[in-house]
């Protein structure tokens, strides 16, 4: 049984990684429709999911540094982006609930864990990007480009999911705060990723 949960949270997360609105929305309606609802354990799937990919990208972010180089990438990207995520969280609940925002506490912490493992997907799927160019363009100047376009890019699709989300579990609701804390989560992640070295290429 508990095999079957954990397989049925998985595709619950390649789903959601399409369409994430659907999730989030059968999420909201758990106790309406509790045949349709997905297990708590896709919590915990998306957030695995969100560290193994920041992880792979991190260890190929600075695979120019060697097998040293890339362990401590695997190991502090991650890092610096979960405590990014569970500093900014409780901002984006408080002050939604404070603007008149009715979602729950678990509503909105699963748009939120859908959002940082859809961008963690994108990062994965950037990993042969950052590949080519560290091999064929070993300079720094350029890993520095590279992978600021794609953080640009990634977080802009993290904030059309979210606001999607949003705007599809509570369609009456202001989307302008969650906007401005997809921009302090990055915020806090770019001082965390000073923090541990992760922009030293």
């Amino acid at each position: 049984m508990a095999a079957t949960t954990v397989r049925n949270s998985f595709r619950e997360v390649g789903q959601a990684i399409r369409r994430p609105e659907q999730l989030a929305r059968r999420w909201r309606d758990r106790f309406t429709d509790a045949e349709a609802a997905p297990s708590i354990v896709v919590f915990l799937v998306l957030l695995a999911n969100a560290a193994f990919g920041t992880a792979v990208y991190g260890m190929f972010m600075h695979m120019h540094r060697g097998i040293e180089g890339m362990t401590q990438g695997a190991v502090l990207f991650p890092l610096a982006a979960g405590v990014a995520w569970a500093v900014a969280f409780p901002a984006l609940y408080i002050i939604n609930r404070v603007l008149g925002s009715k979602l729950d506490f678990t509503t909105t912490a699963l748009a939120a864990s859908i959002t940082v493992s859809f961008g963690a997907t994108a990062m994965l799927a950037s990993v042969p990007v950052t590949w080519f160019f560290s091999l064929a363009v070993p300079f720094d100047i350029v890993r520095w480009g590279v992978n600021l376009v794609i953080f640009a890019g990634v977080g802009i699709a993290m904030i059309d999911v979210l606001l999607r989300i949003l705007q599809a579990v509570e369609p009456n609701h202001s989307r302008g705060y969650p906007f401005i804390w997809l921009m302090l989560l990055a915020t806090l992640g770019a001082q965390l990723f000073a923090l541990f070295g992760l922009f030293q290429f």
